[in-house]
């Protein structure tokens, strides 16, 4: 497995990562075995890098990971990345964002304890509380670093206009962003700023949660999904014009001898040598196939092909409803 820097000058991960909100029964039911053997064979497929964070099933997935780590025989093998700042209101229930640094602090240190490690490797505001200025929230971060609690930070989610403001603060070492064949935003800016800036783009949904995949979910299998039920993208119109449309791209695959998932990690890691995606996956063997993109080598020719069959702005629906568009920063 390709190593990538997890931002300038940090540490070398692989070039894919998993991402652990698949360990929380968020796209489906799952047990901590099959979250056992996704690690298992992560390790054996030299994937070093876990992502996760403290609201993936209420810390279940945090809790699954630290299980597995005490478990293994021998120091933790995993880089490990978590979050923090979506909370619910304890009276509504309704979602909020919190950036104070009581707040934050706070929900580190249950993420370690669940984790069972004094620091994570990085550690993420999942979203921006607009209303504490991202200079202060980056100097909160920075003094967690201090305290030696975490070896660096990211923010998830932002704008290339933050992220600069953070990074006249403190170095960020990466930025977290949607970002798929399926959702191209991040070409507009994120990409480039995190390039010149130093930090890691951390891909997360890079199989467009199930579309760019050979077995893409149907429409009942979506609606079975609170997330999905609710996402444009899925609604019934928009997802049979996007199955219709995901067939060209899947024979693109079929043509170059590869799964249209591997396909997808693959277009992904050729935009730029400090993206790094983290697919999410309840299956070991879905792993596997997730991982031997990065393996492929891509041409100019098979990228000029694979624009061909999904061109930007392919997609039908918006990637989020509005209730879920609360917290990321839209920058264009």
């Amino acid at each position: 497995m390709q190593k990538r820097e997890l931002g300038r000058g940090g540490p070398l991960v692989s070039s894919v990562g998993i991402g652990g909100m698949s360990f929380s029964n968020f796209y489906g039911a799952t047990t901590k075995e099959d979250s056992f053997a996704v690690m298992r064979a992560a390790l054996d497929l030299g994937i070093d890098h876990i992502d996760t964070a403290n609201i993936y099933g209420g810390g279940r997935s945090e809790e699954v990971i630290g299980e597995f780590l005490r478990d293994l025989d021998g120091p933790n093998p995993f880089k490990i990345a978590t979050k923090a700042a979506i909370s619910k209101d304890p009276e509504t229930g309704d979602r909020r964002i919190d950036n104070s640094p009581a707040h934050l602090e706070a929900e580190l240190d249950k993420s370690l304890k669940r984790l069972g490690v004094e620091r994570v490797d990085l550690f993420y505001i999942h979203r921006r509380d607009p209303a504490i200025p991202i200079e202060d929230v980056t100097e909160t971060l920075s003094g967690f670093v201090r305290a030696g609690k975490i070896a660096a930070f990211g923010f998830s989610e932002i704008a290339p206009s933050s992220l600069r403001r953070a990074q006249a603060v403190h170095p960020v070492a990466a930025v977290q962003s949607e970002y798929s064949l399926a959702t191209r935003t991040p070409e507009i800016g994120l990409v480039q700023s995190c390039e010149e800036l130093g930090a890691a783009l951390v891909a997360y949904c890079p199989v467009g949660r199930g579309l760019l995949t050979d077995t893409p979910p149907s429409f009942d299998k979506a609606m079975t999904l609170a997330f999905m039920k609710s996402n444009p993208r899925f609604s019934k119109d928009n997802l049979a014009a996007n199955l219709q449309l995901i067939d060209k791209f899947r024979a693109v695959a079929a043509e170059l001898g590869v799964s249209a998932a591997g396909l997808a990690i693959a277009w992904l890691l050729r935009r730029g040598p400090h993206v790094i995606p983290i697919p999410g996956t309840r299956s070991a063997e879905h792993l596997r196939e997730l991982a031997s993109g990065a393996a492929l080598e891509l041409s100019d020719a098979d990228l000029a092909l694979i624009d061909r069959s999904l061109p930007i702005g392919w997609a039908h629906g918006d990637r989020y409803s509005d209730a879920q568009w609360l917290g990321p920063e839209r920058y264009a």
